[in-house]
């Protein structure tokens, strides 16, 4: 079996072209990669903690494209944001329609779906090994969600039963998957490299790596 060290996605991460901002407490990196993606994330300055990562797509005919969430939420999907569209030109889902935000844990990866009111023995979430993925259904079958655990599929870990672990509140199903060892090791490696980024960084610096 390959190791961190050998993955592509590490490869790649080590080869991109970055730029640091420091600002207020969280440091901002943006990647570059060599086949012209764009990468976005940001983390607390102190304890590393991922609050964001965003890739930057594309629009195949002009356009600037937009930014899709990988961790963090969207301002745009949260019910004030999707009010402020609502008011605006835009077409938008119901601020009661059930949205998904991911964070980032030290030990866990971290789902919250909003707006599903049902009791915590309505939902089963089921791992996929080999799809990367977890699925969310409903007994009453009034929901149905497919989460692909990006990280996993980066490195080839097939997603696990006994990883994933929900409760529900608030009309929130909160889900939870336990990192493997594989997916630590990576995080470790990269925060290593990130501390000499960001070495000498001050409030409103750029570095490039």
């Amino acid at each position: 079996m390959a190791t961190v060290a050998d993955s592509s996605w590490l490869r790649s991460v080590k080869e991109a072209r970055k730029t640091a901002l420091l600002q207020d407490g969280r440091v901002k990196v943006n990647f570059i990669f060599k086949d012209g993606r764009e990468l976005s994330e940001e983390y607390k300055k102190d304890t590393q903690e991922l609050l964001v990562r965003k890739w930057k797509v594309v629009k195949r005919v002009g356009g600037a494209g937009h930014w899709e969430y990988e961790v963090g939420e969207d301002p745009l999907s949260s019910a004030i944001g999707r009010s402020a569209l609502a008011t605006s030109e835009h077409l938008v889902e119901s601020s009661a329609t059930p949205f998904i935000a991911r964070r980032d844990l030290p030990k866990s990866f971290e789902w919250r779906i909003r707006n599903l009111p049902y009791p915590v023995d309505t939902y089963t979430i089921t791992a996929e090994p080999e799809a990367y993925a977890i699925v969310v259904r409903t007994s009453n079958k009034k929901y149905f969600k497919r989460i692909t655990i990006t990280d996993l599929q980066r490195l080839g870990c097939p997603a696990e039963q006994g990883s994933v672990s929900f409760v529900h509140a608030n009309n929130t199903l909160i889900i939870a998957y336990k990192k493997p060892q594989k997916v630590l090791d990576l995080q470790k490696s990269l925060f290593a490299d990130m501390k000499q980024l960001l070495k000498g960084l001050k409030d409103g610096n750029i570095t490039f790596g």
